[in-house]
């Protein structure tokens, strides 16, 4: 009977865990869009944070023999990311906006050069246009109205969400220090000074990190749009910047973004597509073994062979 009761708890304890498992996963599943909202926040405060602090103290900023208020240092970061953007924005936009509309426009043939290719080799039975692959994919309204609504409709909540973006992590970083205090005071007295001392160097470390994937993904966007420049292939602003992109997805962005630079290349021969390829590995092998380890040693102070 000791063994039955006991086995009858035990099976209640376990759906009960699963239930609150699955509860749990749920919750997180349907505020995904909020919490990726504070996670982009928290990891933009925990990089900015030694800029911050380093202008606070800077004397450009300074107030007398007081250090500058913390709301002056990240407005001068903001100013500086935003005057930056715009610069960029201004000398490459122009072009970037030209080579979109004009891929745009040929998109169709493209694809018919592609799907002629793979046809040729049997490696595609069927031909598929645009519009059947377009009203093919997932969630794709079915008429003109519902896809403006819906374009227009992801570019604002696009507009709001960077806009929280900022907001919140200006106020994180202007209540960093607290919520330093606030995360020591979790530890026992005499270990606290450690916990403050560690987090700053964690904060530094992602600081650091952030910089040198910005740093990466720049080197490659630009080589990327120089050596598609070089072999002739049309388009090169527009899949650079996919390049600059994929760069900060971990392992399948840079693979993701070679498929639509050979796509384009084959738009102008095969071996033009072959080129592209073996430039997009050899740009990724050296990526890998010596831009990333001296990048990030420089960088994190991580050793180059790890």
């Amino acid at each position: 009977m000791a063994d039955q009761r006991g086995a009858r708890v035990l099976i209640v304890w376990v759906v009960a865990t699963l239930a609150i498992g699955v509860a749990i996963v749920w919750a997180i599943y349907l505020a995904r869009g909020a919490l990726l909202l504070i996670y982009v926040s928290m990891l933009l405060a925990i990089g900015f944070g030694p800029i911050v602090r380093w202008l606070e103290r800077h004397p450009v900023l300074r107030l007398g023999a007081r250090q500058a208020p913390r709301w002056l240092a990240i407005l001068v970061v903001y100013l500086t990311i935003m005057g930056t953007l715009t610069i960029a924005g201004i000398l490459v936009v122009p072009p970037l906006l030209v080579q979109s509309e004009d891929l745009w426009n040929r998109l169709p043939s493209l694809l018919d050069q592609a799907q002629d290719f793979l046809m040729m080799h049997s490696l595609l039975t069927h031909r598929i246009t645009l519009e059947e692959a377009v009203s093919r994919a997932p969630g794709t309204p079915g008429s003109a109205v519902g896809t403006l609504a819906t374009a227009v409709g992801r570019i604002v909540a696009g507009v709001l969400g960077f806009v929280t973006i900022l907001i919140f992590t200006f106020y994180l970083l202007i209540e960093s220090d607290a919520l330093f205090a606030g995360f020591a005071r979790l530890f026992p007295p005499d270990a606290r000074p450690r916990v403050l001392q560690m987090s700053r160097d964690i904060s530094t470390k992602v600081s650091a990190w952030l910089s040198g994937q910005l740093m990466l993904a720049g080197v490659i966007g630009t080589t990327a749009a120089v050596g598609l420049y070089l072999l002739n292939v049309p388009y090169f602003y527009v899949l650079g910047l996919v390049a600059a992109i994929g760069e900060t997805v971990p392992v399948v962005g840079p693979v993701i973004s070679m498929v639509p630079a050979v796509l384009v290349g084959l738009s102008v021969s095969p071996k033009t597509a072959l080129f592209v390829a073996l430039f997009w590995i050899a740009q990724q092998q050296v990526e890998n073994h010596l831009l990333v380890p001296k990048v990030m040693q420089r960088q994190v102070g991580v050793n180059p062979v790890i």
